[in-house]
C-alpha cells in the first residue's frame, strides 16, 4: 500500500484457526466458518517505511505455537519470510509499535535469552498493557517479560496520543487491552488505520454483537469499536486479523468496501 510517500507492506505471521466461540454465544455464520466449522484467519504485522525510518508494527507470534480452548489454535513464525521478500533485515527496523500485549502480537521482540531480535529497534506501546500484562495479571511468555524488564531503556510506554515519525501517529484505543493503541499514517492526500485487534474482523460491521475472547474490557472495546468504524467511513484501514490482510472502509449502510 502507498499512503502518499509512505509505503505500507502486510506480513503475516502465520495462522489464527478460529472458532465461532471466539467471538460470543450463539454465533452462526457458516459462510465465515467455513472450514469445518473454523475460520482461518493471519497474524498480521505491518512495515512501514517513512524517510528514513522503517517501522515494524506488532511481531507476531514468533517460532511458537498456542493451542486455545475449543480447538483454536495460533501458530506463528513466518514474520521473517515476509521481511526477506521485502529485503528488510532485523537491523534495519528502527522501531517497533506494538498495538498490545498479547502473544501473537509480542513474539519476536525477544528470544528466549531475552535478547531483543531487532538490536537497532526502539519499541512503543500503550503504557496501560505494562500495567497489566507486566506486573499484573496478564499472560505473557516469561521470556519477552524478562526481555521488556531488561531492556526497558529502549522503550516508549504511551498515555497520551502520539506522532512517532513524519506521517505516522498513535491512537490509544483501549478496550480489547487496557493499552490497545492503533496506528494512523497520514501522507499527501492519503491517509490509512492500522487497528491491531481493536477491531477483529470486518465482519463485526453487520454483527455488531460479535465480541473478541480476548478482549479484557468489553464495554471498553465496543466503545473503541464504535469510534473506529466511524473513522472507516472516510478512512480506509485493516486490522491484524483480517482476511488477506486486506484494508477497506464502511461503505452506505452497514456495507464492508475492500479497496
Amino acid at each position: 500500500m502507498q499512503i502518499g510517500e509512505i509505503r505500507v507492506d502486510a506480513i503475516s505471521d502465520g495462522t489464527f484457526v478460529v472458532h465461532p466461540t471466539y467471538f460470543g454465544d450463539g454465533v452462526a455464520r457458516p459462510e465465515f466458518f467455513a472450514r469445518d466449522g473454523f475460520a482461518w484467519l493471519p497474524i498480521g504485522c505491518f512495515l512501514i517505511r517513512a524517510g528514513e525510518r522503517t517501522i515494524l508494527v506488532d511481531a507476531g507470534l514468533g517460532p511458537d505455537q498456542d493451542e486455545l480452548p475449543e480447538g483454536m489454535r495460533l501458530v506463528g513464525g513466518q514474520l521473517f519470510v515476509g521481511l526477506g521478500a521485502l529485503g528488510v533485515a532485523a537491523g534495519d527496523i528502527t522501531d517497533v509499535v506494538i498495538t498490545h500485549f498479547h502473544t501473537d502480537h509480542v513474539g519476536w521482540l525477544f528470544d528466549l535469552a531475552a535478547e531483543p531480535v531487532f538490536p537497532n529497534a526502539v519499541i512503543w506501546y500503550g503504557a496501560a498493557d505494562w500495567d497489566y500484562f507486566v506486573n499484573g495479571p496478564g499472560d505473557i511468555r516469561a521470556h519477552i517479560r524478562d526481555g521488556l524488564l531488561a531492556h526497558a531503556d529502549r522503550q516508549h510506554p504511551l498515555t497520551h496520543d502520539t506522532a512517532i515519525a513524519g506521517g505516522v501517529s498513535v491512537v490509544l484505543t483501549p478496550g480489547h487491552t487496557p493499552g490497545h493503541l492503533c496506528l494512523e499514517i497520514a501522507s499527501g492526500n492519503e491517509s490509512l488505520l492500522l487497528l491491531g485487534d481493536a477491531i477483529t474482523c470486518p465482519i463485526q460491521l453487520s454483527e455488531p454483537g460479535w465480541h473478541s475472547y480476548g478482549d479484557v474490557d468489553a464495554a471498553a472495546a465496543q466503545r473503541s469499536r464504535d469510534g473506529l468504524w466511524e473513522r472507516l467511513r472516510s478512512t480506509p484501514g485493516v486490522g491484524a486479523h483480517f482476511p488477506g490482510l486486506a484494508a477497506g472502509r464502511v461503505g452506505s449502510g452497514i456495507n464492508w468496501v475492500t479497496d
